[in-house]
């Protein structure tokens, strides 16, 4: 027995330290003192989560390695990017909330005074491996350096696309706080955190940064990291409110009703940040067997653009209000639909509802106050797509569809 624990913990050694580490004492005690977490792992709110696709292996080869879709999935040019992003986040913001989005799911919130940074990933890679997994398609818009200081640094789990070892890291030698999900503070203190400067937060809980209110609320996800997934991190929407505006951030998420729970109990919110991207025809969605599949569904845990845009109104209490920013999505290729899919039936889901969108180019900043940045500028560097785009539930009493085809 002894010698099976020696190897045990040298392997463990061997593991990379992207890995991270397991919960455990006080904080594996207070996981399973959570009301969410059940027969040792958490659970998702609403019925069981499905997290694995349905299709056959042979289908997703046949999608992944086709000449013609494998084109549509990148760029056909370099994404551009906003270059006056660091004087503009200089001064502040006049009606004193403004957003940045720096690809993916990172977006700097400067909201009534203080300045929160959502999900950073400033890495080349989202992977344990420097030398394998999804790259960046775009640079970070700035050095992190550059950014300044930040009040709070906010994760919504712990997957490698929205928690980052060489961004935490740099962030580690600064005195940020970290507000996480239950359980996502064992990476951080591995990673060099000092415990004092983390928030650790289940679901409906919530801490006070400054003048701000910062609350983890449900989301239907998962987590995990390492080799086995011991559903021990919980996973989080984050509400922040300030002493004038409130903002909300999805993380990753399938659509459910907890939305409309959220935005009765927090809302409604001057802006969102809802994930719309990494969503795949061959995750289909169970319906009639003569209906086939929803197109962009996947089983539970990421939203396609049209259920983002039903949850930004859901969390609004039903009706449009306030401003959607889309994320997760055009900086990592994650899934099999076209590179630029995400941004276009967002904008016709959107436009289907009367949803104001803002579709920011990595790195400009924007006021949901002020004037939106709403040029398509991925029409620049992408193949034009001519589809008949879903819409959200609430649209389809005027209308099935909308068609949105990509202009010059």
């Amino acid at each position: 027995m002894a010698g099976f624990r020696s190897l045990r913990s040298g392997l463990r050694s061997l593991q990379p330290a992207a890995f991270g580490a397991d919960p455990s004492g006080e904080r594996m005690a207070r996981i399973r003192r959570s009301p969410h977490f059940e027969n040792g792992v958490f659970r998702n709110p609403g019925p069981p989560t499905r997290m694995r696709p349905s299709g056959s292996a042979l289908e997703f080869a046949k999608i992944f390695f086709d000449k013609e879709e494998r084109s549509r999935r990148s760029p056909k040019g370099n994404i551009p990017l906003h270059s006056t992003t660091l004087a503009d986040i200089a001064r502040p913001p006049a009606s004193g909330l403004r957003l940045t989005w720096m690809g993916h799911s990172s977006v700097l919130a400067e909201i009534d005074g203080q300045r929160v940074l959502f999900d950073p990933v400033w890495g080349e890679r989202c992977s344990p491996f420097p030398f394998a997994g999804p790259r960046r398609l775009h640079p970070a818009p700035l050095p992190l350096a550059a950014l300044g200081p930040v009040d709070v640094v906010v994760i919504s789990h712990d997957h490698y696309d929205h928690l980052d070892l060489p961004t935490i890291k740099a962030l580690a030698g600064t005195d940020t706080l970290f507000a996480v999900p239950l359980g996502v503070g064992a990476h951080l203190e591995h990673w060099g955190v000092s415990p004092d400067r983390l928030r650790e937060l289940d679901w409906h809980e919530e801490t006070r940064v400054g003048s701000l209110t910062l609350t983890a609320t449900p989301a239907r996800h998962f987590c995990g990291r390492g080799l086995r997934n011991t559903q021990h991190t919980l996973w989080a929407s984050w509400v922040v409110a300030g002493e004038r505006h409130r903002i909300y951030h999805s993380g990753d998420t399938g659509y459910f009703d907890g939305f409309k729970e959220i935005g009765a109990a927090h809302g409604p919110f001057d802006a969102t940040m809802i994930q719309i991207g990494a969503y795949s025809d061959y995750w289909p969605r169970d319906r009639g067997a003569d209906e086939g599949p929803e197109p962009g569904s996947w089983p539970d845990i990421h939203m396609n653009p049209s259920q983002g845009v039903q949850s930004h109104l859901d969390l609004q209490q039903g009706r449009p209000g306030g401003v959607l920013l889309p994320i997760h999505w055009g900086t990592f290729n994650l899934s099999l639909h076209p590179w630029a899919e995400p941004g276009e039936w967002t904008l016709a889901a959107a436009e289907a509802v009367g949803q104001a969108v803002a579709v920011p180019v990595p790195g400009q900043p924007f006021e949901p106050a002020g004037d939106l940045p709403v040029r398509p500028w991925w029409r620049d560097v992408s193949q034009r797509l001519t589809r008949r785009w879903p819409v959200p539930e609430t649209a389809l009493r005027t209308t099935r569809g909308l068609d949105l085809v990509g202009e010059d």
